[in-house]
């Protein structure tokens, strides 16, 4: 029997576009001899449309947010019916706050549902910056040094925060909302007066920012796929043609070069999987993730970040690090699909009644 599967993507969040390319992507790679596949919709106001089964690859991902029989503002449409098991598995593709940052996969457990993906924990912690770095040092990994701050704290002795990052940075840095992916709000400032400009736009996105070192190196990424046993693909490299890799070059223009796999000492490669599981651990991940390093022209390995949820466009990495180690994309789903449902079955085992 095939499987049901469950595209859930949109969502209320900034990232929403990018979500949008990513669900166009896995319709036109899902085996639809294997899988059943239902869209699940999140416009961007938060409402919830279920559409009907997909007919194939060839179906638009416009149409299926124009689904008819739409169920606004409710979950029920795919909750298992008593008659009927429901879905096997549900494929979270949603960036970005209210669907990257654990709040659906929240939903998802307490539904007893299985998904691909992290979990609640890693995915709330891998989309908070500052909670990852603090992880990161936890773990010894090394990185950048860093500045972060509340709106509250800003608005009320910007000065003092001014200060700070003169004192304990050195410029260029570059400001961050602290929980938002995609390079969406992120900008390099220079001085005093595009840092005031950097963190007011960046305050549009999230209440807490975080500012870190601007750092001369090359932009290393890595692909980590499994549960307990986590294996990580070939390096990649981005080479942007602009400034920095900002969400115009990942998403819209393709204004960036993709090598892969990156030309690194074998010594400098095994660091970088060392760090890539070491931090897949210490953020209790599960299926997948994309590790983003510095390495600099002493090779000195620094990691960036983690995304949680790395998008399946076609100028996105993560796909393109697994088809070059030998995984192809249609494969890599199958292998995501495979391992959200052993977690589930282990889940399943644990002890839920007192004796």
């Amino acid at each position: 029997m095939k499987k049901q599967i469950g595209l859930l993507y949109g969502g209320k969040s900034a990232e929403h576009e990018v979500s949008l390319s990513t669900a166009h992507a896995m319709t036109q790679a899902l085996n639809f001899d294997k899988y059943e596949v239902y869209p699940i919709y999140i416009t961007q106001e938060g409402e919830w449309i279920k559409g009907s089964l997909l007919d194939g690859p060839s179906q638009s991902i416009e149409q299926l947010q124009l689904a008819e029989g739409a169920n606004p503002n409710s979950i029920s449409g795919f909750l298992p019916a008593e008659q009927d098991k429901g879905l096997d598995v549900i494929i979270p593709l949603l960036h970005g706050p209210n669907g990257e940052d654990g709040t659906v996969q929240g939903l998802l457990e307490v539904m007893n549902l299985p998904y691909v993906g992290n979990g609640v924990l890693a995915s709330a912690a891998g989309m908070d910056k500052v909670i990852m770095k603090q992880l990161f040092e936890q773990a010894g990994l090394k990185q950048t040094p860093y500045v972060y701050f509340i709106r509250n704290e800003w608005q009320t002795n910007q000065q003092h925060w001014l200060d700070r990052v003169e004192k304990e940075l050195n410029w260029p840095v570059f400001v961050k909302p602290a929980n938002l992916g995609s390079s969406v709000g992120i900008n390099k400032a220079d001085n005093q007066e595009e840092l005031i400009a950097a963190v007011q736009e960046a305050l549009k996105f999230d209440r807490k920012i975080v500012i870190e070192q601007g750092v001369v190196a090359r932009e290393i990424e890595v692909g980590v796929l499994g549960n307990d046993n986590p294996e990580c693909s070939v390096a990649g490299e981005i080479k942007p043609l602009k400034a920095f890799y900002d969400y115009q070059a990942k998403y819209k223009d393709g204004n960036t070069a993709m090598i892969i796999p990156a030309e690194l000492d074998e010594e400098v490669y095994e660091e970088l999987v060392v760090s890539a599981k070491k931090a897949f651990k210490i953020l209790d991940c599960s299926g997948l993730v994309r590790a983003d390093f510095f390495v600099t022209a002493a090779n000195e390995v620094l990691i960036n970040e983690v995304n949680t949820l790395p998008g399946f466009t076609p100028f996105s990495m993560f796909p393109l690090l697994w088809e070059n180690t030998g995984l192809a994309y249609s494969d890599l789903i199958e292998r995501l699909i495979d391992l959200a449902i052993e977690r589930f079955e282990e889940k399943q085992q644990l002890q839920v009644k007192m004796d």
